[in-house]
């Protein structure tokens, strides 16, 4: 068993290679070999939010706090409140994010294949982050 006290891990800033405005990121709990299940509470102020992306084995989304939007490839952006839970299917392009008004926070949990629980790529351009507007 291994608790982790909160607050012994220090907040970072989300990196602008994979997000636009301000992010921070808490990442509490990370997979050890064999286990590959990570975690972490992202908190997106207005107007942030992730650049594409997808998860080899997919992602599940809790929101905690706020507004947000996600949108998936091919599909429109959505709204997402607290108490709201998402399921990104593995490989589905998407990226998700506060409103352009409002910060939202989430639990994002992902499972990481061959190391890596991600594959970034390029950022989400503000016609399609504001055409739900």
């Amino acid at each position: 068993m291994k608790i982790t006290k909160a607050g012994t891990a220090a907040s970072v800033k989300g990196s602008a290679d994979w997000f636009t405005g301000t992010v921070r990121i808490d990442a509490p709990f990370q997979a050890t070999e064999p286990a590959r299940v990570g975690g972490a509470t992202v908190t997106f102020e207005p107007g942030a939010r992730t650049a594409w992306h997808t998860h080899p084995l997919g992602q599940t989304l809790i929101v905690t706090a706020g507004l947000g939007w996600i949108q998936r490839e091919g599909g429109p952006v959505e709204e997402i409140r607290p108490g709201d839970i998402v399921w990104f299917e593995p490989g589905e392009r998407h990226w998700h994010g506060a409103t352009d008004r409002t910060a939202m926070t989430h639990i994002a949990i992902a499972e990481a294949l061959n190391g890596s629980p991600v594959t970034w790529q390029e950022h989400v351009s503000e016609a399609d982050y504001l055409s739900r507007k």
